[in-house]
């Protein structure tokens, strides 16, 4: 492939988006070997700017060597031992997706279904088993646009361990991990942190590792054994477990610090001022919005294709004329719903202007 005519994406779809500029600058720095004092000291700082970003202090946060889909099994196999039961709240994709983890690690799987569009029900979640091992339940179902608030569900979960799919939502939208309750949660660097594909950000409190399963079905994912390399040890102290990805870490590091220079709170404001300008817009132009008025991610917007028209044409014609990408719906929503991202750097003004100019070109000739 001559990699001098690949072209340049605006990448608004569910995931991934483009990068921030310190991300992508940052994968270029001088190579460091994983236990190298300058490397180790760049992952500290990238932990406790994941501390930061979830809203935690706990001890065991770090970048795991993975995409955002090995946070959710990291999630499963440290907490559930074969005949535990798992609680699961789905109204998207990744939550029938727990559901699939948590069967694997053995669990006796009570799946709470909702309508997709809507958000989670925390007292029908919370009523579905006297006592589970964990709940489980996405933030920011990224199939569907739809937010929820897992704070009452974290609240009254009794001795359950609650866990919390945050791929979209980390680096976009307020996070408190602990104000919450929240015992574990995961996500990805491709989204709202405008990061490359290829970590998944992961924090587990001090309950909830003290309660894992000590000889869990994954090597690669053992907590225990993380833990030696990444936040229970430090220095010289660090015992090998693997290869990290050091260039990605790099790459997080200044993404992480992108966002924290901006202002956690600017960044989330621009992302809501973006998808709300861009879910205005789409409403303008006579479209419907898919996702439960209220519930409405703004990073995300799912939005219901127009009758007569066709999805894949659409994206086609997006993708060729103007190099943007959009998503499109899932499973049983495939035709009927493209999906929006405005994430990262890409949560502008500017990004709203193109999409809605050129997606109303777009219905018009496809």
């Amino acid at each position: 492939m001559n990699t001098t005519k690949l072209p340049s994406r605006h990448l608004f779809g569910p995931g991934p988006t483009n990068p921030y500029p310190e991300a992508t600058s940052a994968l270029g720095y001088p190579l460091l070997g994983h236990l190298d004092p300058e490397f180790l000291a760049r992952l500290d700082a990238t932990v406790s700017g994941l501390r930061t970003l979830w809203g935690t202090s706990n001890e065991r946060t770090l970048p795991l060597s993975a995409t955002g889909s090995a946070g959710m099994e990291t999630a499963f196999v440290n907490t559930i031992r074969p005949g535990d039961v798992a609680v699961v709240a789905v109204n998207g994709l990744f939550g029938e997706r727990m559901c699939d983890v948590a069967a694997r690690c053995g669990a006796e799987v009570v799946r709470v279904d909702h309508v997709w569009g809507q958000p989670v029900d925390a007292q029908k979640v919370l009523d579905a088993h006297p006592n589970p091992t964990v709940i489980a339940a996405v933030h920011a179902e990224t199939s569907t646009g739809v937010l929820s608030d897992l704070e009452p569900l974290a609240r009254e979960k009794g001795d359950a361990l609650v866990i919390m799919d945050a791929v979209t939502s980390i680096g976009g939208m307020e996070l408190r991990v602990d104000e919450w309750g929240i015992d574990v949660a995961y996500a990805g660097t491709q989204k709202c942190l405008g990061v490359a594909p290829g970590l998944a950000p992961f924090t587990i409190s001090e309950r909830a590792f003290a309660r894992r399963n000590t000889e869990p079905q994954s090597w690669y994912f053992d907590l225990g054994m993380l833990g030696g390399y990444v936040g229970s040890a430090s220095g010289g102290g660090r015992t090998y477990h693997h290869t990290a990805p050091v260039a990605m870490i790099a790459s997080l590091q200044a993404g992480i610090d992108r966002v924290l220079s901006e202002g956690q709170e600017n960044v989330w404001l621009r992302h809501r001022q973006a998808g709300e300008a861009l879910q205005d817009g789409l409403q303008e132009m006579g479209l419907e919005l898919f996702a439960a008025e209220g519930s409405r991610l703004p990073q995300l917007t799912s939005v219901k294709v127009p009758d007569g028209v066709d999805s894949v044409a659409v994206r086609n014609y997006l993708l060729s004329r103007f190099d943007i990408e959009i998503g499109s719906g899932v499973k049983e929503f495939a035709s009927t719903v493209w999906r929006i991202g405005l994430m990262g750097p890409n949560a502008s003004p500017a990004s709203v202007t193109l999409l809605l100019g050129a997606l109303k070109e777009a219905i018009a000739r496809a």
